[in-house]
């Protein structure tokens, strides 16, 4: 029997005279490339906040990947069957769950009408949020600070809670934090605080859940045109929004959905508990 803290033995032992050659390795490492195409074959990805932005690209990338959609969003109707309409073009499962995330009632509920239209969840992507610009810390109401974890931490936990039982090994959650997790934001306080509280819930329980082969990754993507920016800033601050990273531009949501699909795929088989950070060029180092 194995004892507690003895590393197990993964091969037979073997030595080779420097460099070694692969061919006399027992066994051989695996060079053969992931297949590169459908990687979502078959899949059912549950993805909050799809409506549009970044979930709305991701969806439709999943889609386009051979996934069956179902999208969580609050009562943007117009944009969600847009989404719809474009995922269509790939396939026709496309589910829309409208509703405030905010309740646990509703994430349960949208987990349950996923479960009963697919059977499944294979793919969870946590992605709704919501922020507003406070100059200074006094200006942070305690209604504006609920609110803001409220919306952009709890869900994570209920809808992944109630997902969870319908997930199997070699199912994928990712989480999305943000550049202000790692760096800050001076106007943005609370909701980088959200986005960092993501951070470690994505770490603890791609801990938690390793041994049940569930892996569990993130995104922190910089500044990003969606329409949380254009609903949350002054105009003369969306004029120049992402101008001040390295590569001096905003990115687009369709740049940073590959991210998403490197994580739920089998492509990234060796990753859990880990963030990717398509972010313009900020160094971050998490």
């Amino acid at each position: 029997m194995q004892k507690q803290g003895e590393e197990k033995e993964l091969r037979p032992p073997q030595t080779q005279e420097r460099p070694g050659e692969e061919n006399k390795m027992i066994p051989e490492p695996d060079s053969k490339p992931v297949r590169n195409n459908n990687k979502l074959r078959n899949k059912v990805a549950l993805i909050t906040g799809g409506d549009s932005g970044i979930g709305r690209a991701v969806a439709v990338l999943f889609a386009q990947e051979g996934a069956q959609i179902a999208i969580a969003y609050l009562n943007e109707h117009t944009d969600a069957l847009e989404t719809q309409k474009m995922i269509n073009e790939f396939t026709t499962e496309c589910l829309l769950i409208p509703g405030d995330l905010s309740l646990e009632s509703h994430c349960q509920k949208v987990v349950g009408q996923t479960i009963n239209n697919f059977g499944k969840i294979d793919v969870l992507v946590n992605n709704a949020a919501l922020h507003y610009e406070s100059k200074k810390l006094e200006d942070i109401t305690p209604d504006q600070l609920i609110k803001t974890f409220t919306n952009n931490v709890f869900p994570y936990f209920w809808v992944t809670q109630a997902a969870l039982p319908h997930m199997k090994k070699g199912s994928s959650i990712i989480n999305t934090s943000s550049v202000t997790a790692y760096r800050g934001s001076d106007t943005l306080i609370d909701y980088a605080s959200t986005k960092g509280a993501i951070v470690s819930f994505t770490r603890s329980l791609a801990s938690n859940l390793v041994k049940h082969g569930i892996r569990v990754n993130g995104v922190a993507p910089g500044p990003i045109w969606t329409p949380l920016i254009a609903s949350s800033f002054a105009s003369e601050k969306i004029e120049k929004f992402g101008s001040e990273v390295p590569m001096e531009r905003a990115g687009e949501p369709n740049e940073i959905a590959p991210s998403y699909l490197f994580l739920a795929s089998e492509d990234s088989s060796y990753m859990t508990g880990q963030f990717l950070h398509p972010n313009g060029g900020e160094i971050v180092n998490g």
